[in-house]
């Protein structure tokens, strides 16, 4: 199909789902709920990621340093770097596109087919606003706390990982970590997360929303948004790395 029929169409239902909503009280609810749903349940998979991969990434890291020439501290450095810049911002992020996104299509779609949102249209509620807008807000709200714990988590996995392997010693790694850091790297790693929160929110949604058929058509929904809030997380990954690095 045509990709302008989808951009425009993804377009015209965003306007909807940002309208004034009827009652504020309910969507404050609701984002609770979602925070809930999206954010807190999320949290095991991003510890146990941020973990192993922070110790991955320093043993690698120590392991790759072969001239005498290079101080250890580097290991902790190139760990932070790439926590910091890009495992924590991005690869997290494409992972909790495949957990969050399938779930919130599946649960759109869903309720497309059994027609709950006719229903919702029908009593005269702006089904786009009430189904969307709490969760694309909820993840805005909770996507920056889950970064910045697999950050922390990460750093302080490849520190026990780098000391209990003796890839490098306590004092080295956390020198490591200090050294030459920058206060704009941490916005621009933040500012990624909440583009990223936003794809895979609205993304999702979208291609629930816009489900038809039955529940073969749900499955395909889910797929689609986990493809394409990938694909979008990686090109806008790219746009921004652009703006930052090279302003």
């Amino acid at each position: 199909m045509n990709p302008f029929f989808h951009i425009g169409r993804y377009f015209l239902l965003m306007f909807k789902a940002f309208k004034k909503p009827q009652n504020i009280r309910v969507y404050i609810r609701q984002i609770i709920y979602e925070i809930d749903t999206i954010g807190i349940s999320s949290l095991t998979i991003v510890a146990i990621i941020s973990i192993f991969m922070g110790g991955i990434i320093t043993i690698q890291s120590a392991y790759s340093i072969d001239s005498p020439l290079v101080p250890l501290y580097v290991v902790g450095f190139t760990a932070r770097e790439s926590i910091i810049l890009e495992f924590s911002p991005t690869v997290v992020c494409l992972i909790l596109a495949g957990k969050v996104g399938s779930n919130i299509a599946s649960e759109i779609g869903s309720m497309r087919i059994t027609e709950q949102i006719d229903a919702l249209e029908i009593m005269g509620i702006n089904s786009a606003s009430y189904l969307i807008f709490p969760k694309i807000a909820a993840a805005l709200i909770i996507f920056p706390f889950l970064i910045a714990l697999s950050m922390f988590l990460g750093i302080a996995g490849g520190y026990v990982m780098g000391v209990s392997s003796g890839a490098c010693s306590s004092y080295e790694y956390i020198y490591g970590i200090q050294t030459f850091f920058q206060p704009w790297k941490l916005i621009y790693s933040f500012t990624k997360v909440l583009v990223f929160a936003y794809i895979i929110t609205s993304v999702s949604s979208y291609y629930g929303y816009n489900t038809s058929g039955g529940a073969l058509e749900v499955g395909k929904s889910s797929t689609n948004a986990v493809v394409y809030s990938s694909i979008l997380i990686l090109l806008f990954s790219l746009i921004l790395t652009f703006l930052f690095i090279n302003r």
